[in-house]
C-alpha cells in the first residue's frame, strides 16, 4: 500500500553487451582508442624531436656557432667526450654539457 508498483518491479537485464557486435572487449575500445590517439598525438613527436636532438649533438663539431640553454650564444672551441668549450667572446670560455646545446646557428650568424 505504501510502496508503488514502480519501487516494487525488478529493473530489465542489461541487453547491451550480450548484444555488442565486439563481445565483451567493446567496453574497453573507447579506453584504446584515447591510448592509441595519445601516442600519434604526443608520444611519437615527443620520440621524434629526441632523435633529431640527438643526431644535432652528435654532428657538432670545432668552430661551430650554437646557442646553449639560457640563450647564450657562442662558437665552439673544444670538445670533450660529454662537455663542450663555447667561446661567448674574445678570451671568454664557458664550459657546458653537450646536451645543454639547443639550436646549431648557420656560419656567420656571430659576429
Amino acid at each position: 500500500m505504501f510502496i508503488s508498483e514502480a519501487f516494487a518491479q525488478t529493473a530489465p537485464a542489461a541487453a547491451g553487451a550480450a548484444d555488442s557486435p565486439f563481445g565483451s572487449i567493446g567496453g574497453m575500445l573507447p579506453i584504446l582508442l584515447m591510448f592509441v590517439v595519445l601516442y600519434f598525438v604526443m608520444i611519437r613527436p615527443q620520440m621524434k624531436r629526441q632523435k633529431e636532438h640527438k643526431a644535432m649533438i652528435d654532428a657538432l663539431a670545432k668552430g661551430d656557432e650554437v646557442v646553449i640553454a639560457g640563450g647564450v650564444l657562442g662558437k665552439v672551441s673544444k670538445m670533450g667526450e660529454s662537455y663542450l668549450h663555447v667561446e661567448v667572446a674574445p678570451g671568454v670560455e664557458l664550459q657546458v654539457q653537450r646536451a645543454s646545446v639547443i639550436q646549431v646557428l648557420p656560419k656567420g650568424t656571430i659576429k
